[in-house]
Order: C-alpha cells, then sequence, then structure tokens
C-alpha cells in the first residue's frame, strides 16, 4: 500500500442524508443492502441491472424490445437494446411548465433565464427548420459556441430530428475549428458572433470565411447573437427561429446505438480522433450517474464550470432528463474576482457546484475562503486531473465541511465516469470513492493480470452501454479496436495509471502514455506533483522522462509563486520534499523553471508535448492546446 492509500474519511453522510438518496431508493427497489452488495450484482448481473436503471430513472421510449445484450462475451462488439427506438431530446425535454431550465452567466455581461416551456418551444421551432432545409438522421451539425443556452437548443434540435451534433469552443483557432469539423462535414455550422473571456471581447465571425473555406458541405451558416456589434452576411439565430411556429416536436424514434455526439480526442500526437457515442448508452449512462452517484433530484440546480468542447459539457446538459435545472457560465472562472461562480452559486442556490480540480488548486494555491452562502450545496464535483490530498483538505476547511465531494475520472472517450461519487458512503482524503455501478474495473499489470495493490492499468472487462460506437471514418474499426482493445484480449484498456485502495476507492497517478519509467520502474507523474505542489513556493509543475544514457531520467518543470526565483536552495528542498514523501527513484536529475506550462483547452497538462519539445519532435496538432506558445521555452534547454 502506498502513502497515498493510507487515508481517513473526510465526511460521512448522515444517515438521514443517506435513506433520503436516490441510491439508497433504488437499492430497495432492486432488493439491496448496500453498495457494496449493489455494485457485485449491477456487475455480476448486467442485464438486470440496465433494465432497472431503464425503468427506475424512468427512460423515454416507442419500443425497448426484448434483447438486452447482444454478444456479451465480446466487449467491443456488444450491443445494449438492440431493438430499442428512442430519441435523446424527448428524454431531456419531459417538462414544458414555466419553471426555468436554464440559468446562463456570460461573465459580467449577459444574465438569462429560460423556462422549460421556452426551452421546448424553441427547440421545436428549430427542429422545424433543420427539417425544411433537409436534414435527415445521421447529417452532422456542428456548433462553434460558447457554453450558452443556445448551444443546449441547436444540441436537442439536431438530436430530435436524427442529426449527429458536434462542437467546438470559440477559444478554437481556425485550424483546430478545421481539423475537427473537416473530418465529419458537417451541412449546418451555428456560431456565436463572439465570446468574453476575462472581461475582453473577442470576434468569432472574422474567423469564419478561412473555416467555411474547409468546410464545403455546410449549407446554411447561422449566428448566434451575444456580444454584438459584428457586421456578418450569415443567417441571424433569431430570424431562424421566428420563421417557425411552435408546434409538438416530432420526435424520431431511432436506435440505441444510432449516433448522438461526436466528440474529439485532444492529444498532440496528430489530426484528433472523432469519437462517436451513441444517444441511448449516452442517455442510461448520464441518467445513472446523475441520479444514482450524484443524487440529483428533480428541481435540483445543477452548475458544471465546463466549454462546448468537453464532454461534461454534454453530461451537463443530460440532467435535463433527471428534471435538473442547469446552470451555465461562460468565460473566465475567476472574472471579475475569484468569489465569481460561489457569488453564483449563492445567487441560484446551486446543488451541484462542478469544476476542475486544476481551478480548487488555484482557489487552494492564492488562499482563498469564499464569504458567500452555499448552504444550498450539497456536492461538489471534481474532474479534469487528479484531486490532490491537500485540495481535499482545502475544500472541507475553507469551503464547506459539509459537502459531498465527488472526484470523478472517466472521460471522452466514455462520455462517463469509470470512477465517481457515492452519495451513501464516506469520502476519503485524495482517493475517488469507488467504481460505478455497471462498470467492471480493475488494475493490471502488464501481463493482464489483476492487481490486489500497487499501480496499475485502468481496465473494463465487461461491455457498458457508453462504450463509442466506433471512430469517425473508421469503416473496420482498426483504429478503434488498437486505441482501447489491442493492449489486453477482449478489454477496455483505459490509459489511466491507477491503484485500488483498501478502502474500495481509487488514485489515479496519471495517464500511462506519461508514466514515467526511471531503471524500468513505473512511477505515475501525479505521485510526484502531490509532493512538490504542497510548496508554498510552487504554484504548478510538470515532470517528464528523457532519453538518457540508455535510460530515462526524470526531468520537472516547476511554475514558482511570483517574486520566487529557483535558486540551489530552492532545487534542493524540492529533492528532499520528493525523496522523504515518495522514493529516490521519484526525485528528478534536473529541474527548470518555467514561467507557463502547456495545457488542453480542458485544463488538462500535456506531458506528452513537453517530452516531445525535449526530444527535438514536431509538435502535429499544436491547436489541441490552450497555450501553444509556452512550448517556445522548453526548446534549446542544456541539460548537461
Amino acid at each position: 500500500m502506498t502513502e497515498q492509500s493510507k487515508s481517513y474519511p473526510l465526511w460521512q453522510p448522515s444517515e438521514q442524508r443517506i435513506k433520503d438518496s436516490l441510491m439508497y431508493k433504488f437499492m430497495q427497489h432492486c432488493g439491496h443492502a448496500d453498495y457494496d452488495s449493489l455494485h457485485q450484482w449491477s456487475i455480476a448481473l448486467i442485464e438486470d441491472f440496465w433494465i432497472n436503471v431503464w425503468d427506475f430513472c424512468g427512460v423515454i421510449a416507442s419500443n425497448r424490445g426484448d434483447i438486452v445484450l447482444k454478444n456479451p462475451g465480446d466487449i467491443m462488439n456488444a450491443e445494449f437494446f438492440p431493438d430499442a427506438r428512442l430519441n435523446y431530446a424527448e428524454n431531456l425535454l419531459r417538462r414544458r411548465d414555466d419553471e426555468t431550465a436554464i440559468v446562463f452567466y456570460g461573465e459580467t455581461q449577459r444574465k438569462q433565464e429560460i423556462s422549460y416551456k421556452s426551452l421546448y418551444n424553441q427547440v421545436s421551432q428549430l427542429a422545424q427548420q433543420l427539417r425544411d432545409w433537409g436534414i435527415q438522421p445521421g447529417d452532422r451539425i456542428a456548433g462553434y459556441l460558447p457554453n450558452m443556452p443556445e448551444a443546449i437548443i441547436a444540441t436537442l434540435a439536431t438530436s430530435a430530428v436524427g442529426a449527429i451534433w458536434s462542437s467546438c469552443s470559440p477559444d478554437f483557432g481556425e485550424k483546430g475549428v478545421i481539423d475537427r469539423f473537416s473530418q465529419i462535414e458537417p451541412k449546418i455550422l451555428f456560431s456565436a458572433d463572439g465570446y468574453f473571456y476575462h472581461g475582453k471581447v473577442f470576434n468569432c465571425t472574422e474567423r469564419l470565411p478561412e473555416i467555411l473555406k474547409s468546410l464545403p458541405t455546410v449549407q446554411h451558416t447561422i449566428i448566434v447573437p451575444y456580444v454584438g456589434g459584428f457586421d456578418h452576411p450569415y443567417l441571424d439565430w433569431n430570424t431562424v427561429l421566428q420563421s417557425q411556429t411552435s408546434n409538438d416536436i416530432q420526435f424520431e424514434q431511432l436506435p440505441f446505438n444510432h449516433p448522438l455526439f461526436i466528440l474529439y480526442s485532444s492529444g498532440t500526437t496528430g489530426v484528433p480522433k472523432c469519437i462517436v457515442h451513441g444517444a441511448g448508452g449516452t442517455l442510461l449512462q448520464h441518467l445513472k450517474e446523475h441520479q444514482l452517484q450524484s443524487d440529483i433530484k428533480p428541481d435540483d440546480r445543477v452548475f458544471y464550470f465546463a466549454t462546448c468542447s468537453w464532454m461534461m459539457w454534454n453530461w451537463q446538459i443530460s440532467a435535463l432528463a433527471s428534471n435538473a435545472q442547469l446552470i451555465l457560465y461562460d468565460g473566465s472562472p475567476m472574472y471579475p474576482t475569484n468569489d465569481r461562480l460561489f457569488e453564483i452559486a449563492e445567487e441560484t442556490g446551486m446543488t451541484l457546484f462542478g469544476t476542475s480540480a486544476k481551478y480548487l488548486s488555484a482557489l487552494h494555491k492564492a488562499v482563498f475562503k469564499p464569504k458567500n452562502d452555499l448552504s444550498a450545496i450539497k456536492t461538489i464535483a471534481s474532474t479534469g486531473s487528479a484531486l490532490s490530498e491537500e485540495t481535499f483538505d482545502y475544500i472541507y476547511a475553507d469551503i464547506k465541511s459539509d459537502v459531498h465531494v465527488e472526484s470523478v475520472s472517466g472521460g471522452t472517450d466514455i462520455i462517463a465516469c469509470f470512477m465517481i461519487g457515492n452519495p451513501t458512503r464516506p469520502v476519503y482524503r485524495g482517493q475517488l470513492q469507488g467504481a460505478g455501478l455497471g462498470f467492471k474495473v480493475d488494475v493490471f499489470d502488464d501481463d493482464a493480470n489483476p492487481m490486489k495493490s500497487g499501480q496499475g492499468e485502468l481496465v473494463c472487462t465487461a461491455p457498458f452501454p457508453s462504450r463509442p460506437i466506433g471512430f469517425w471514418n473508421d469503416a473496420d474499426r482498426r483504429k478503434y479496436f488498437k486505441a482501447y482493445y489491442n493492449r489486453y484480449p477482449n478489454v477496455w484498456h483505459h490509459g489511466d495509471f491507477v491503484e485500488h485502495t483498501a478502502e474500495d476507492g481509487f488514485i489515479v497517478h496519471g495517464r500511462s502514455d506519461a508514466v514515467l519509467k526511471p531503471g524500468g520502474v513505473r512511477i505515475g507523474t501525479a505521485e510526484i506533483y502531490r509532493q512538490v505542489e504542497q510548496m508554498d513556493e510552487v504554484m504548478e509543475s510538470l515532470a517528464v522522462g528523457q532519453n538518457w544514457d540508455d535510460d530515462t531520467r526524470i526531468i520537472l518543470f516547476v511554475v514558482l509563486r511570483s517574486g520566487v526565483a529557483l535558486t540551489d536552495e530552492l532545487t534542493l528542498k524540492i529533492k528532499y520534499q520528493i525523496r522523504t514523501h515518495t522514493t529516490p527513484r521519484h526525485v528528478p536529475a534536473k529541474i527548470f523553471q518555467v514561467n507557463d506550462l502547456p495545457r488542453t483547452k480542458n485544463g488538462k497538462l500535456t506531458e506528452i508535448a513537453v517530452r516531445q519539445v525535449i526530444h527535438g519532435q514536431a509538435i502535429k496538432n499544436s491547436e489541441s492546446l490552450a497555450n501553444p506558445e509556452s512550448l517556445e521555452q522548453f526548446k534549446n534547454l542544456k541539460f548537461d
């Protein structure tokens, strides 16, 4: 057992909270006394489990069919509910009353509220227009949009007519958009006129001529007015909607695995992979994660700080199927002050506050303590990277003491979370609470042996509904097989380096492709980050393996607090901190101070890009980075 797995509970739900939870009600519904028994049943009798999720969560479908799982012994080709017919948007638009469905904040510039009735009516108008334009099931529709209500309306109208939605956030430049959308050949493009970030206005319309040159299949371009003041020759969103009268929506009834979303990998090794997710698997998985794992109930107010390029955006909007209210925010989370998101939490009575581990870590480093009334918050959810033990402590000490901290991990590949929260069990310091229901996850060594302790590869050894249908333009599915099933026979290999703890939780030690191997010993990068970033002088760090003398040695890059320099004394202090709390093999051979670290647009550090740069290799997809200019400082470093 490593030091990180020697943990203790920071929070224990009260008996009343447990009994009030939907998880507890689901246990009773299925005849199980505790979560362990429920989870074992969910992975042993997969078909029974998913039928019960379907019924308990109230999936709307014109037909479910008699077959629950076809080819159950073939994890790649297994098919859930092959005879079912349903529509994702119909499930999200089940309410048509005057209560608020969406509250939107565009930094300090705009606030907007939309009722369930208005949401339904606007989706109806847009869906009719899409049909008038000849959009058919399977056609692709693309959004170049901020996290705003119109993005959700366009997504639901796309789903209603059976088309496939794909989106990029507006901070992508022309090349990033073209790299993604040119692969899927959309017929319709929605774009905002611009967006706000940190109080500044950015123009999207000036990028569109270059983008559209590379998207010859686009027949109509619709501009959503947001920032105002930019002239353009394209169709106007309001004009398009007003050309139609709201009626009952004709929801296309489609197979369970009919394509719903195309998401994109965020690596820097080439053109992004186009990952196709099905409507039924996405819906069923999200209903389970929202209602059971996150205890989202009707009229809860659900917030996740995300952009339209991150799968957590897709995850959040599915909460409409649980009759919850969505709270959207677009812009800088720390503008104009660090308490901006907490002001919104207080104003809206937010019940689930979702964000990234990086955001919470930044607040911790800034010694920020919100003074807002956060009494309504039941759950603080975190993802994007591992949530450190110290950040767990910070949340309970300085944000809210009685709260369910739900540190989750999964990703774009599964549009869901392998490891997720559980409102009926304690939260342990530094740990994700456990595997989600229906996920038969394990930790394998290199020879496909399950590991009782220690760090290894995260795998899933049984099918689950939100596996991708495949990749776009991969007819023989070779790329899809290579991405997930090539490492271990008939096993999903996720690419995370993890540890299963004594408390039945998990610790994520980083991505497998970023694992360090000095002397052949595998070390997760998060083990180093956890130690270094406890130091007051260090704001952030990134470690890579460098080929050196027929071996690999660790190189550490640090961003230091303003006014602090990397002296010999501080270098020794950092090495001592790592050596004392891990092992001598974890100690970097070299430490360099940098001004910034490269990260994807979703906020994840990208060790691979730095490793490529210091080895003189080309970065093939720098458009996936939020700050590609940061890579310049890693060139021509002296490593002797």
